[in-house]
Order: C-alpha cells, then structure tokens, then sequence
C-alpha cells in the first residue's frame, strides 16, 4: 500500500474511533495502590497557579470558545490535553516506598506532570493564561481542584436535548439509550461542579448569539482585557482540527461563529435530564 493509501486508511481509523462511544467509562482510572498503603503526599509546588478549565459535555460548542479563547493575545487554549490520561506507574515494589521518602505519590506524582505539560505549553505560546477544554475534565473535575486549588473554570452549558441530538448524528449506529446515559453522567458531574466549585457559567446558545457580551465576560472573569480579534478567530492559527483533539466539522473549519442548534423538540430527556435542564434556565418540555 502506498504511503497516500496508509495515511487515509489511518484517518478513517481516527475518525470511527473519535465518533464512536468510548468501550470503558470515561472517569475510570488505573487501579490504585493496595487498600493497606493509605499514604497520601502533600501538593508539591505547581508552576502553573491558576490554570482554568472549561467543563462542559461533549457536543456542547468547547472547540469554538477554545479558538475564541486562543485567539487572545494573553491567552493559550490548545487543542484538548486529555490530562486525565496521562498516568505515572510505579513499576517496582519499593518503588512507593522510595516516593514516598521524597513525600511523594502515584497521584501527586501524576499531578507533577499534568502541571509540567501545562507549563510547557504556556511558555512555548508566550502568554500567561493558559486554557484546557477537554469535556472528560468534567468527570474528574474533583481531583482537577485537589490537584490546583487556584484553578478557575468556566462552566459551557448546552440543552441536553440538543446534545443528545448531536451525539446522535455524530456517531455510526448510535444507541439511543446509552447515548441518553452519557449526556446524564456529563449533566450530573456538570450540576456537581456548579454547585462545588466558584465557576463562571455560560451557555452555547448565548456564546452564538452574543459572542462579544459572553467574551466580555469570561475576560473579566479571567483578569485580562477584551479583545475584538477574539471573534474573528477564522484568522488565526489553532492548529490542526482533527478527530480526538476536538471538533473537526465543517462549521469550526468555516472561521465563523454560527448559530446554536436548538434541541428537537421530538427528543424526550429523562425526568432527571429535564430537571437539570429546568435547573439551568432552558424551559421545560
């Protein structure tokens, strides 16, 4: 096979596997330590401080505030990090033992290098504020505040109905019902953060509507001065737009801020879908 034929065969690979639903839960992690070891290490010191963090389902416009937010002059969001899937293994018996001498574990050595991969990032961009979007964040959103107390989040908002309609195109022979438990796990862990965290929420809807009064608002939240270039993100540069770091369709690629699709009304939410929908201020039925 020619080197042509090799690369879109590999592609069409990334795009079934970045469409399709995940085979393993997404908040899992890798088995911990035995019960017996309960040493937990203090927090190192973090080179990045107050990174922020965009929690949202997905399907829910992420990738449009991320290239919004990149094209600040003073802030970074790169494609999606996935963070959550770098992990440390300590691959000898004493090896635990040895971190621990160093007051130092399998978690906090994890969180090292999540803040390492951060920093890296915001000293290659030059700026000083640095933005990660990645949906899956939103399950594990817990251990994102353990691991960086000062962290600042802003809360992406979209109708479940409108979600669930999305993933269903999106994917190759969907299933209605576990598609419907997907959007349910993001919304409870989303609901959880709002009423944990100090978040700053905004909606997808609003974000298409009214880009400069959201924008205006998340910079104010961030400390940094408004800038209209931010809506004419279609002139920079933001990297590559592929399956797994983010949305690849054709409305990113368009360089333009387009309108929300509303939910279908012909989608049904479970009772608590609804009540978390009601909660958020999208009107009932």
């Amino acid at each position: 096979m020619s080197a042509i034929g090799k690369g879109l065969k590999r592609r069409g690979r990334l795009m079934v596997q970045a469409v399709s639903p995940p085979k393993r839960t997404l908040n899992a992690m890798p088995a911990q330590r035995p019960a017996q070891d309960d040493y937990v290490a203090p927090r190192a010191p973090r080179l990045v401080k107050s990174p922020v963090f965009v929690l949202s389902s997905v399907r829910s416009g992420s990738t449009l505030l991320r290239v919004l937010l990149n094209s600040h002059s003073r802030i970074r969001a790169p494609h999606e990090m996935h963070l959550r899937t770098l992990h440390v293994h300590l691959s000898r018996e004493f090896t635990a033992e040895a971190m621990k001498a160093l007051e130092l574990d399998k978690d906090e050595l994890e969180h090292v290098l999540w803040d390492r991969v951060l920093h890296i990032e915001l000293s290659r961009s030059g700026k000083d504020v640095i933005v990660d979007k990645t949906p899956p964040n939103t399950l594990i959103w817990p251990r994102l505040h353990r691991c960086w107390p000062d962290a600042r989040y802003i809360l992406l908002l979209r109708h479940p109905g409108a979600v669930i309609t999305s993933l269903t195109q999106r994917r190759t022979d969907p299933d209605p019902e576990e598609i419907r438990a997907e959007v349910l796990n993001y919304s409870e862990k989303l609901e959880e953060a709002r009423q944990n965290l100090d978040v700053h929420v905004i909606t997808y809807e609003d974000l298409t509507a009214e880009p400069e009064t959201v924008t205006r608002g998340i910079c104010a939240y961030l400390g940094v001065d408004w800038e209209p270039g931010m809506l004419d993100y279609g002139s920079k540069d933001h990297g590559a737009f592929r399956p797994q770091l983010g949305d690849w369709s054709s409305t990113i690629r368009s360089g333009r801020i387009q309108s929300a699709r509303g939910a279908d009304t012909e989608v049904e939410l479970p009772p608590r879908l609804a009540e978390l929908a009601e909660a958020w201020g999208y009107p009932a039925g």
